[in-house]
């Protein structure tokens, strides 16, 4: 296992505190909500358990993603066909693990590249789907801005704790 378990339920969970603070009125939320058309009314909530369950599951779907591009070792794992087929591995791929299994395991290292899956994955999705839904730029940036952050923080936490 490459990824520790608790990284990444910790990286899954960061979502929502990093989402709280973004998406506060005090950071950006005043902003947000105005771009995007939303009117605060406390009478109309949504189902808040809905929300951050689908919130967690997203993360979860996300991370799974993440961390074959921030674990770099993932690939020579995929290439023998998975973990449960790490034993049958030819002798080259034990050696390989032997000298490179810790290469590149540092939050840095992590957080830049889930830096760049935020800017080159998360901003072109979020964009496009708000250019479709004719949104600001201050929108576009506002949430591309939430996912690289998410992004750049739990590819650190992927990547680094073992």
């Amino acid at each position: 296992m490459l990824v520790n378990p608790w990284a990444f339920v910790v990286a899954t969970i960061i979502m929502l505190p990093i989402g709280f603070i973004w998406y506060n009125p005090k950071v950006f939320g005043t902003i947000w909500m105005r771009e995007a058309g939303i009117i605060p009314d406390p009478a109309q909530k949504g189902n808040m358990l809905k929300i951050f369950a689908l919130t967690l599951l997203f993360a979860f779907m996300a991370n799974m993603l993440l961390q074959t591009i921030v674990v770099h070792q993932m690939g020579a794992m995929s290439l023998i066909g998975g973990a449960m087929k790490a034993d049958s591995a030819k002798p080259s791929y034990t050696a390989f693990m032997a000298d490179y299994a810790d290469a590149y395991r540092t939050f840095k290292h992590g957080a830049l590249h889930g830096c760049l899956t935020g800017i080159f994955l998360g901003l072109p999705i979020a964009g496009t789907s708000a250019l479709f839904e004719k949104k600001s730029w201050k929108y576009i940036l506002i949430n591309s801005g939430y996912w690289v952050v998410c992004l750049t923080l739990m590819g650190g936490i992927l990547c680094s704790w073992q």
